[in-house]
């Protein structure tokens, strides 16, 4: 198998390092689990020390050595010792031979798996650790019986001695991605991560046998884990050993805990013997974990779990579920959780004869967005004759588990009776959302108004208006989606449910209109009213997100979008295969980088995102411009054609509300071809459509992509009563007024500042951005004062490109038609002539070692000092330091 390239570790590595070459040199010992890396991370310390300072020496201890007198050392000892020396002699000639071919190098003793060393070859390397001139290293397994000569190194001080923890969740994407040859989406890489308990070896027997099955595959050039594990031999065997013999009443506890964690630990006393669960709890197979008032039993291992209950009998794990159920309805199910954990063990069991417990661990399951779990016991109940509420709650299930045909046929096998106006009020609404977003059939929207209006009952009536409310804001029929949303808030009988979606329609609008205050206030109050509306409506969430996340956006409210993308429903969306949710998140988490400046992170997340939603149509488009405008950002213009191509093939009609994202993406694609007047061009035409259709949170963004492309003097808009048409800034202006947040004043004096082509305005709005944490914007606004102040060879063009230079920092590749426009076209002989000049090199010694004439390098200079608009070296260091892929962080 070949090797994983050694991947984070960075800390304890350069403690290593450290304790091998610092002074005094006293060497460190590393203690961790089986697998955890102890060995890589010795082999890759060690190996890079220079052979001419250093004699190493790599002893591996093994148990087929631990009986053998000096069998740990027989790698670095002569064959044949020396007869006649009593145990110390032999000790101090083998001290001597160490000492006789390190060659007056110092010496480094590299012990692999020290706890198996023999009592000679214990003593032997204390012995070299008290040398001045020697230190050692090494290895021990947690657990095992540490031979004294080894442990008195940190007792007397010879060594340090640390503890290798589990690989953090960052160093664990970072393997991955390192083995794989590319990026592993969040989720997969999370649940990797903790299914292995960061642990290297682990982890490599895990994405072995999901590639292996075909689990594990790329899309998008993101890898993505579908979540289904097949244990490949080498790994159950792992496990196995790991486990060891068990006596059948430790098996028995080790059992109910992996088929019933966490579970109680009172539940775990009643069904198993009091000994066999502290001799577990010993031999570290089960680990006890504090939950409120209550200690609940886990294993030590998630993979425990998985190798325990495959290899149990079917007939024993049924009955395990079954005594599980019993137990904890025995106990009076006290949790609210309680009930969703015996429907599944009465399930699994197949004892499971209650279609109504059914249906409740379902919508649980549901509202917390275990979309898996919950398709599983709505389909049982729909087959334990759950009637229409359990195949309504399937269908819907179903419809975001991305299989809407499979949705309407449970649907229309249950169509109820026109007269029950509340039951066919659902009815409509399920079958609505998946003909209209899991089908895209956009006549839904008739389809549904005119069923509804043949409806007495005002509460049915009110939820029907709320779907239709929110179906037509996303048709883009704003004014009739808000007279139908505020109808609904108008009326007293309309449910919770329906009148929180309602104002999830309101919400939106209310964003893209602007009015971005009273947008956060009304998401407030939808919030507020969570734990009314989960049971019924859980992808309601879904509609609170878009409307925030708009606002968010709409605003430059990164702080606010990362407390999004990190609360409560981002780990349960990941968790629970939710993909709308966690597609929808990744696109945030990709604008929020973008803006920031770090495109590898947006190009990542964004491709994450088409990844998670390449089977559902609802943010397809989306995630695909989003990707594009990673792209663009990168100057990857054949990437950013393709995402825009796709995001076109994939954008659902009936989504249309998020146009003006897709056609942002599309300027952002002309730009990155070099196609500036075509992106020109259709930002112009996107500003009128704004316009029209009153998204001014939306038209400011567009516009501020003018200014951005330079066109910030430009005239746009309809000739107004003065017989004038509007300047861009001018039209930013007049935003900045009516729209909520400190964004658009901002992005408005940018303008200002463009027009007036002031580099001292220029720079203070470079300022303001990065204040907000948008990087991006302030480089090109700092790189606009860059360029006119070399046009007009200002002196303060110094003090100018250190400031673009720093700002470029806050960036990793970032190529925009702004930054280029301040990029001077120096040659390649130019660059090297000037990089050497600001370094303080004299004309002479450039020439010299460019094999140059001192006349050719004057020539160099002068044209640098034109193209930079400088009088000579004292700011050439600065200028070079602003060039985007040059002096400064980018790259060209």
């Amino acid at each position: 198998m070949t090797p994983w390239r050694f991947v984070g570790r960075t800390m304890e590595l350069d403690r290593l390092r450290a304790a091998v070459t610092g002074t005094p040199a006293r060497g460190v010992f590393f203690t961790g689990s089986a697998g955890i890396g102890k060995s890589r991370l010795l082999r890759e310390g060690v190996h890079a020390l220079p052979a001419e300072d250093y004699a190493v020496w790599w002893i591996a201890a093994g148990a087929t050595t631990a009986a053998i007198p000096f069998g740990g050392l027989v790698q670095i000892l002569a064959v044949e010792q020396p007869s006649g020396l009593p145990p110390a002699g032999i000790l101090r000639w083998a001290v001597e031979t160490l000492q006789q071919e390190a060659t007056g190098r110092r010496i480094v003793l590299a012990v692999d798996d020290a706890h198996l060393l023999d009592p000679p070859s214990a003593a032997l390397v204390h012995l070299v650790a008290r040398a001045e001139n020697a230190c050692v290293v090494g290895t021990l397994r947690d657990g095992e019986q540490i031979p004294v000569p080894i442990r008195a190194l940190w007792t007397d001080g010879l060594v340090e001695h640390a503890e290798l923890s589990p690989l953090a969740p960052t160093e664990t994407a970072g393997l991955l991605a390192a083995i794989l040859g590319g990026p592993v989406d969040d989720g997969s890489a999370d649940r990797l991560g903790r299914l292995s308990a960061g642990n290297p070896l682990l982890l490599r027997e895990l994405v072995h046998a999901a590639q292996g099955s075909g689990e594990l595959t790329p899309r998008y050039g993101i890898w993505t884990w579908t979540g289904r594990l097949e244990l490949a031999p080498s790994l159950t065997d792992l496990i196995d050993v790991r486990i060891g013999r068990l006596s059948p009443e430790v098996r028995a506890v080790v059992e109910l805990v992996a088929f019933g964690e966490p579970l109680g630990l009172r539940l775990l006393d009643t069904a198993a013997d009091h000994t066999a669960v502290e001799t577990a709890e010993e031999r570290g197979l089960i680990t006890m974990v504090r939950s409120d008032r209550r200690l609940d039993v886990r294993l030590a291992h998630p993979l425990y779990g998985e190798v325990v209950r495959r290899q149990c009998p079917v007939s024993r794990t049924r009955r395990l579920h079954a005594e599980l159920a019993a137990l904890l309805e025995g106990a009076g199910k006290r949790r609210r959780e309680d009930l969703l954990r015996v429907a599944v063990w009465r399930l699994d069991s197949g004892t499971a004869q209650d279609p109504s417990m059914l249906v409740n661990a379902a919508e649980q399951a549901f509202a917390r967005y275990d979309v898996p779990l919950a398709t599983r016991l709505a389909r049982a109940a729909l087959a334990a004759d759950g009637g229409f509420h359990a195949a309504e709650l399937l269908a819907t299930i179903l419809m975001f588990a991305d299989r809407p045909a499979e949705a309407l046929g449970v649907l229309d096998a249950a169509a109820p009776e026109e007269e029950d106006e509340e039951r066919l009020s659902r009815w409509l609404t399920a079958r609505g959302m998946v003909s209209y977003w899991g089908l895209s059939q956009e006549s839904t929207v008739e389809e549904i108004a005119r069923r509804g209006a043949r409806l007495t009952d005002l509460a049915a009536k009110a939820r029907i208006h709320s779907f239709e409310a929110i179906m037509r804001l996303h048709r883009l029929e704003a004014p009739v989606a808000r007279r139908l949303a505020q109808g609904v808030l108008d009326r007293p009988a309309a449910g919770t449910a329906a009148r929180e979606l309602a104002r999830c329609t309101i919400a939106h609008l209310q964003a893209v209109q602007g009015q971005l205050c009273r947008s956060a206030t009304t998401v407030d109050l939808v919030q507020a009213k969570a734990a009314s509306w989960r049971a019924d409506m859980p992808y309601l969430q879904l509609a609170v997100e878009l409307a925030r996340g708009t606002r968010l956006a709409l605003s430059g409210d990164l702080a606010g979008i990362d407390r999004l993308v990190a609360d409560e429903f981002a780990d349960l969306a990941d968790a629970g295969d939710f993909r709308l949710g966690s597609g929808y998140l990744a696109i945030l988490r990709a604008y929020a980088a973008r803006l920031r400046g770090r495109s590898e992170t947006a190009l990542r997340a964004a491709l994450g995102a088409c990844a998670i939603l390449a089977t559902s149509r609802v943010y397809a488009g989306l995630a695909q411009a989003e990707r594009a405008q990673a792209a663009a950002l990168r100057g990857d213009a054949r990437q950013a054609v393709e995402a825009m191509a796709e995001a076109d093939r994939t954008h659902a009609p009936g989504m249309a509300v998020l146009y003006p994202w897709l056609e942002q993406a599309r300027a952002a694609t002309l730009a990155a071809t070099g196609d500036l007047p075509g992106a020109v061009a259709h930002l112009h035409g996107l500003v009128d459509r704004l316009r029209a259709d009153g998204f001014a949170g939306h038209e400011a963004l567009a516009l501020h992509d003018l200014v951005r492309l330079g066109a910030a003097p430009a005239a746009t808009g309809p000739t107004c009563s003065d017989a004038n048409r509007r300047t861009v800034a001018q039209r930013l202006t007049e935003l900045s007024e009516r729209i909520d947040g400190d964004l658009p004043p901002l992005l408005a004096r940018h303008a200002r500042a463009a027009v007036e082509g002031s580099p001292e305005q220029l720079l203070s709005v470079a300022d303001s951005f990065l204040d907000r944490g948008l990087a991006l914007l302030g480089a090109e606004a700092a790189a606009g004062a860059v360029h006119l102040l070399r046009q007009r060879r200002s002196p303060e063009i110094g003090m100018a490109g250190e400031r673009l230079a720093f700002l470029l920092g806050c960036c990793d590749t970032v190529q925009t038609p702004a930054l280029r426009a301040a990029t001077p076209a120096l040659s390649e002989r130019e660059w090297e002539v000037a990089r050497l000049a600001a370094e303080g090199e004299t004309s002479r010694a450039i020439a010299e070692r460019l094999f140059l004439s001192a006349r050719t390098v004057e020539n160099h200079l002068q044209r640098v000092y034109g193209k930079l608009g400088l009088t000579g070296r004292a700011e050439l260091k600065a200028a070079l330091r602003a060039i985007p892929g040059r002096g400064g962080t980018t790259s060209s």
